[in-house]
């Protein structure tokens, strides 16, 4: 089991919770508001005047084969704006309860 944490711009919410009904993945854990900028390129998002878009981030856990499929879903997503960003990372999961 993997946990895929994914950071995006707030306008891109209906399109990975699509991504997510796709992959037939139903549980997650929302962040409405969260700030941040791209390590290496792509527009800050901090909320202010000056940078006005924020970001919202979502965990979700999947088995290992659900894993490469959600990627491909997330990346074309991302690549369509990709000065807005959107990001994933996965981590492995050790235990459940």
């Amino acid at each position: 089991m993997k946990a895929v944490f994914i950071s995006f711009y707030q306008a891109f919410y209906e399109e990975v919770i699509e991504i997510l009904d796709q992959q037939e993945i139903r549980g997650f854990t929302f962040w409405e508001t969260v700030q941040g900028r791209g390590s290496n390129t792509g527009e800050p998002h901090y909320g202010t005047h000056a940078w006005p878009t924020l970001n919202s981030a979502m965990m979700t856990f999947v088995a290992d084969e659900k894993v490469q499929p959600l990627l491909k879903a997330l990346h074309k997503l991302d690549v369509s704006a990709e000065q807005q960003g959107l990001r994933a990372f996965v981590m492995n999961v050790e235990e459940t309860m």
